[in-house]
């Protein structure tokens, strides 16, 4: 039985096509030429995260942690997992500039840095090979990430962009390096300068609000500082004055990374405040002693003007300083988030 789907974007633009039941919708969405937000399509990158406002579904399985803890009670759901019992009315976090009429072709880039910048850190820069149509440059939303496949192994992991969008087609990354993680044994043990990769993508909808005057937040979680860095780069190349405080949070002072590179950005915007925060820290430790979230508390305690809030890495990171934010009269409207999974 097909149903009618209508999909309305955060710019009110509706986007209508059918979808079968035994179909879900990210599906039935490209076969109708429609391309959403997505990359796993299995609900592993949570990045067709959308709101089911009306009807019934089914939500397949998908990996801990992509959904919030509240999703029934909100209708978060997956659209790679969705499948229709009725029409579906859909909500969608993102403007309809995110959809695209047509499916991103994959781009091929060359290992040119590899280096360990902290306890269980990797930065990684490739160099994207030319295309006909593009050249080097590879357009993006800071605050994306897209999905890096080592072909020879079968390997595909999602990784936000570090850097700006620019002509060269240079990308950075930050990975943290998980014990028994194949990404991270292959960046280990066996990648080298001239390796070739796959990159898909970009995707994703964390990005900055642009519309938005409001003071900002941002939280990360050790890696979770990648988009922002990207997001602060973009300020401060377009001269914007937003208020703005970065919060970072590391387990211990031996996973500290990226320090000069905060104090270059701080330079050139004087309106940011950077916290960086230690869980675990020794007693020689002079800075923030606690997580990230800890921090973000402390300062919505004391601020006069509630800010947008921007939170990137751990779901337990993100759970928590959702809560304290929406304890301190933040609205839900106002707090935008990228899970690790």
């Amino acid at each position: 039985m097909s149903y009618s789907i209508t999909l309305t974007t955060s710019d009110a633009q509706k986007f209508q096509f059918n979808c079968n039941g035994d179909q879900n919708v990210q599906e039935a969405a490209e076969i109708a030429g429609f391309f959403p937000p997505a990359l796993c399509k299995v609900g592993s990158c949570g990045s067709c995260l959308a709101v089911c406002q009306q009807g019934d579904y089914e939500l397949k399985s998908y990996s801990d942690g992509v959904l919030p803890p509240n999703f029934k009670t909100t209708g978060d759901t997956l659209l790679c997992r969705l499948y229709p019992k009725s029409d579906l009315k859909i909500q969608a976090p993102y403007g309809s500039d995110q959809i695209q009429t047509h499916q991103p072709i994959a781009r091929e880039a060359t290992i040119i840095e590899l280096e360990q910048i902290a306890d269980r850190t990797m930065k990684l820069v490739l160099q994207l090979k030319e295309d006909e149509e593009q050249g080097l440059g590879f357009e993006f939303e800071p605050g994306q990430f897209v999905e890096l496949e080592v072909v020879n192994l079968a390997l595909k992991r999602a990784y936000s962009i570090a850097n700006t969008p620019n002509w060269e087609g240079r990308l950075e990354f930050l990975i943290r390096l998980q014990e028994k993680g194949q990404f991270s044994s292959y960046l280990q043990s066996s990648a080298k300068i001239g390796d070739v990769l796959k990159i898909h993508g970009p995707s994703g909808t964390f990005i900055l609000q642009a519309q938005s005057l409001k003071p900002r937040c941002f939280v990360a979680g050790g890696t979770g500082l990648a988009p922002f860095l990207s997001m602060l780069k973009r300020m401060a190349e377009w001269g914007e004055d937003h208020p703005t405080h970065l919060f970072i949070g590391v387990n211990s002072e031996q996973e500290i990374f990226c320090r000069q590179k905060l104090t270059e950005i701080e330079e050139s915007l004087p309106q940011l405040k950077v916290t960086l925060c230690v869980w675990n820290a020794s007693d020689k430790w002079q800075g923030f002693k606690g997580t990230p979230a800890d921090a973000l508390g402390d300062y919505l305690k004391q601020t006069k003007q509630l800010p947008d809030l921007y939170l990137c890495g751990p779901p337990k990171l993100v759970e928590i300083a959702i809560n304290i934010a929406l304890e301190r009269g933040i609205n839900s409207a106002d707090i935008y988030c990228e899970r690790f999974t």
